[in-house]
């Protein structure tokens, strides 16, 4: 399983970014995807999941403010952020597993997610 992560960069606090993460290779076992974030200093959180029967889970911290979505057709997993803040500047890293996200197995490179304030 390949995850491409794409759609990090700079914004003003209050401001809005959407992620894309396009996963490829032997995806049809996947059970759950999400996303993941470590800023510097910071313990690393896992902020959105969504497992294969749709329901999905949010960080405290990002409840209200992202929405993970799907796009089955294109085998992309969405992670809209809005009202960001200067807190949410993290690399932030597609994840997805066969079980759940408490480890998740698969891993794609990060995208920077930099909020100023």
């Amino acid at each position: 399983v390949q995850l491409q992560a794409s759609g990090g960069g700079l914004v003003q606090a209050g401001g809005s970014l959407r992620l894309s993460c396009a996963a490829s290779g032997n995806i049809v076992n996947i059970n759950a995807i999400g996303w993941y974030r470590q800023a510097p200093g910071k313990q690393g959180e896992l902020v959105a999941g969504m497992r294969s029967g749709g329901s999905t889970d949010y960080a405290d911290s990002v409840k209200g403010r992202f929405t993970i979505s799907t796009d089955n057709a294109k085998n992309t997993v969405y992670l809209q952020m809005n009202t960001l803040k200067p807190e949410d500047t993290a690399v932030y890293y597609c994840v997805a597993d066969l079980g759940g996200l408490d480890t998740p197995h698969y891993w794609g490179q990060g995208t920077l997610v930099t909020v100023s304030s």
